[in-house]
Parts: C-alpha cells; structure tokens; sequence
C-alpha cells in the first residue's frame, strides 16, 4: 500500500517544466468574459495600481476621484479608474496575497496594462526610521507558493533592474520617507514565528508582505514592468496603537508614490501621460476609437 502522505498528482514541490507555455490564457479568459457579460473590448489604463488593503480606492471612491471601469471584465475584481497629474490610472483593491496578485496581473497586462504597482501593507522586520514609511521592494524572500509555478526554487525573486534607479530618485525627497531593500513575501502571516523573524532579519529584510516575490517572478518570465512597495505600518501588532498609516488611512501618501512612480517611469520611456481608453470613453456621446 502506498504511504497516504505519497503525492500522486501535481504538488507544489514536484517538478515543473517553467518554459512550457500554459493551457490556460488569461486573454482567453478575458475573451469568454467579455463574451458572457457582452462588454466592449477596451484596454485598461497603461498604468494600474494593486492596492491590497483597498484604503486607497476607498479614498478615491469615497471622495468621487474614482469610478469603476464598466468595460473591465474580470470575474474577480472592479477597476477603479481615476486621474493624477495628468495620467489615467486603474486601482484594483483587495487583491490580497501572492496567488490573487499574480492571477489579476496576468489579466492586467493581457488588457493593456504597461506598468504595474503594488502598494501593500507590512509589517516591520528590521526598523528603518519611524512608523510608517515605504520601502521600495528590490528583492522578496519567497516564502509563497506562486513563484514556484514561473521559476524554479531560490531564496529571492528580484525587481526589474532597470525600473530601481530611476523610481529610487524620484522618491529621494519624499515623506514619509521611501527606503529601498529586501522584504519577506509569505502565504501565511499568522505563522510569522518567532524563529522566522529571526532568519529574515538575518538576512536584512526590512518588512514581512504577502505579494512582492510572486509579482517579480511573473515579471521576470513575461517580461513586464512591475514595482512593488511596502507601506511599513505595524510592528506585527506588538504594540497597542499599532497599523496607524496616516492621513485618509494612508491614502494620501499613497497616491503621492504612486503619482511620482508613475511620472518617473514615463520619462525613463521617454512617453507623454497613457491616453489609453478608460470608463470616458464608454460614457454616452463618447466617440469610438
């Protein structure tokens, strides 16, 4: 008899081919949605936010900054699309945890996202100044398993190189501050022992997050512009009067990065703001496109 614990299917540690393509697409995933709910085929903002812990959306929805993209077709989510110093941004929120982040990602792109920014919530590991600021993710611990299935098994997934210098120097004066280093991406935050605090501060990671390694990995294999950073907010809940993130729940601060992010990464591509059709153009008199 086989021992019961015997794997006799695909499992997380089994070997996997990361070069051969996937059965399932997510533009034919986008095709049968967009089928079923007979939406127009209309590419979402060049530039989109993941905003995990939805403070932001909230703000802007809150605020009438922002409005749902009737034409975005994911099962799963809503696109809420707004405007800053002229560019068109779309913001899903509550896309918590490595495999949600990955799965709208995917879709993202597919739809016509070029950039895309993860702004998440962490906690601190290694102290880099007063609670909260940001750090720019460089390199994530991949404590998750989402990576495995676009690379094979190593301790980091690393940013787009090239996206770093540029996004660093344009938040150099920023405040909240925004420092630039390692996090901890886990599945599972309320196993964050004692014993794996010590080895992730080991080896100077600043905070513990949920999505950056599975973000950098799809982004290393397909090629894609994404940056993820960590709003350092709580001290894993130690301490009364903990996950205090600041103005409007963070939000104001978040929609500075995100603001200076998106304008740096436009003049390292030498691109004037995305004119990429949005919820205006399915309002009624709008022209087509």
């Amino acid at each position: 008899m086989a021992d019961e614990n015997e794997a006799s299917g695909p499992t997380i540690r089994a070997p996997k081919d990361h070069a051969a393509p996937s059965v399932f697409r997510p533009e034919n995933l986008l095709r049968e949605a967009r089928r079923q709910k007979r939406l127009a085929d209309v590419p979402v903002p060049e530039i989109c936010v993941l905003d995990p812990d939805g403070d932001l959306v909230r703000h802007l929805r809150r605020t009438g900054q922002a409005t749902d993209d009737p034409a975005w077709p994911c099962y799963h989510t809503a696109l809420a699309v707004f405007t800053t110093a002229g560019e068109r941004v779309g913001a899903i929120p509550n896309a918590v945890g490595a495999p949600f982040a990955v799965l709208v990602a995917e879709q993202l792109f597919a739809a016509g996202c070029r950039l895309l920014i993860s702004i998440t919530s962490a906690g601190q590991i290694v102290p880099a100044g007063p609670l909260p600021y940001f750090v720019l993710i460089d390199r994530a611990l991949r404590d998750e398993g989402t990576s495995l299935h676009y690379l094979p098994a190593a301790p980091l997934a690393a940013a787009p190189t090239h996206l770093l210098a540029p996004i660093a120097a344009a938040l150099g004066t920023m405040r909240p501050p925004v420092v630039r280093g390692a996090t901890w991406t886990t599945d599972a935050p309320f196993r964050e022992t004692e014993a794996a605090i010590s080895r992730a501060r080991g080896v100077g990671v600043l905070a513990v997050e949920m999505e950056a390694a599975a973000l950098y990995s799809f982004a290393t294999v397909h090629r894609r512009d994404v940056i993820c950073f960590a709003h350092v907010t709580n001290q894993l809940a130690q301490v009364a009067g903990d996950f205090e993130k600041g103005e409007a729940d963070g939000a104001a601060d978040a929609l500075r990065l995100l603001t200076l992010t998106a304008q740096a990464w436009r003049r390292s591509k030498n691109d004037p703001p995305g004119q990429s059709l949005g919820i205006d153009a399915l309002r009624p008199g709008a022209q087509a496109r």
